[in-house]
């Protein structure tokens, strides 16, 4: 079971690793847009 778990983590780690970028991006991206959203609707 321990195994399972820490090749789990190792797999999680390196997909987090090799796409911490596009995740920035992407969350980014959606606050801007949430942002953007309540601006709009207090504003208008």
């Amino acid at each position: 079971m321990s195994d399972a778990i820490q090749s789990g983590y190792h797999s999680l780690t390196l997909l987090f690793a090799l796409n911490w970028d596009r995740i920035v991006y992407v969350t980014a991206i959606s606050v801007a847009l949430v942002l953007g959203a309540f601006a709009g609707h207090v504003l208008g």
